[in-house]
């Protein structure tokens, strides 16, 4: 399920653009629909891990607000670790569909990426809202080999491949150093609309992107 700590297995997690390991960002486990307290102490973990952190929050507080025994919690997740996995590739395939959303129904890719800035320009400025929940997570766990770590590494490949692919098909001449610019962009935003004040998070993100656009031909 994850990618092992030696070099080899290193760089096959953060790869060359457009190869992110996908066995590291595996695939969100289906949940049976006759399983209601799993499903629950997954939603549990996704609002408190987000909202409080993913260390700070203990299994007994999972157990009790998603109102389940522990031995039910231990039946559906096991351990407090894959429920940590689980989360994060949720939260990785929600981006995922966003981005397959924008490009299915926008035939322009410029404004496909217009669309998503707008997207996260609204996310930014959502009461409750507190940052990336993979900028958090990574605050969270140092070592570059922890399971949790190189997904967030793998996420990551494939949101700044997914711009690039954007960029060069709206026919900019540097897709690659322009997705660099504006995943650096965007992390800022993400940053300083939490921590600082979010509409001129969100603006400074809008003029770097038209910038960038600003090179690109279509």
């Amino acid at each position: 399920m994850v990618a092992g700590t030696n070099p080899t297995a290193q760089r096959g997690v953060q790869g060359d653009r457009g190869t992110p390991d996908s066995t590291v960002l595996g695939s969100v486990t289906p949940i049976r629909t006759d399983a209601p307290a799993k499903v629950r102490i997954l939603a549990t973990a996704d609002r408190l891990f987000y909202e409080e952190g993913i260390r700070t929050v203990g299994i007994d507080r999972l157990i009790g607000e998603s109102n389940v025994t522990k031995a039910t919690f231990y039946k559906h997740w096991g351990s407090k670790d894959r429920l940590i996995l689980q989360y994060l590739r949720g939260r990785h395939r929600a981006m995922q569909l966003q981005m397959e959303e924008l490009e299915a129904n926008l035939d322009d890719p410029a404004t496909a990426i217009r669309s998503l800035i707008v997207s996260m320009s609204s996310e930014i400025d959502r009461p409750g809202f507190r940052g990336c929940p993979f900028i958090n997570a990574s605050a969270e766990y140092s070592d570059p080999t922890s399971p949790a770590r190189q997904l967030v590494s793998a996420h990551r490949e494939w949101y700044t491949d997914t711009l690039m692919e954007l960029l060069r098909n709206a026919g900019h001449p540097l897709p690659g150093d322009a997705a660099d610019e504006l995943m650096l962009a965007r992390d800022g935003a993400m940053v300083g609309g939490y921590a600082g004040d979010p509409v001129s998070a969100i603006a400074a993100l809008r003029r770097t992107v038209e910038r960038v656009l600003r090179d690109a031909k279509a």
